[in-house]
């Protein structure tokens, strides 16, 4: 079994309020969700109207799969015109960790 987790690191742009902040995160959730079946969810920067940070987890029994799945979640948020990718972290765990 493997498990990995990314955060996203995000500036976003023309955003004026946590509710404005609010409409450009929640659909970027709701897709790597939707698209690719992982946990996700805005995990920091809370407070702040234009950083937020979003993690996900995502569980495979093929090493190979798991790293395309990341893959292709980190071209998702890179590609969002409305933000800024600033930095991303990822991580694997494997059966000897």
């Amino acid at each position: 079994m493997y498990v990995g987790t990314m955060s996203f690191d995000l500036l976003l742009g023309d955003v004026h309020s946590l509710k404005g902040k609010r409409s450009v995160v929640r659909p970027i959730v709701a897709e790597l969700q939707r698209k690719y079946a992982v946990s996700a969810a805005e995990v920091g920067a809370q407070d702040l109207h234009r950083r937020t940070e979003i993690g996900l987890a995502a569980v495979s029994g093929d090493a190979g799969h798991l790293s395309d799945l990341l893959d292709r979640c980190e071209r998702l948020v890179a590609d969002r015109p409305e933000v800024e990718l600033l930095a991303v972290r990822r991580r694997f765990y494997g059966d000897e960790d």
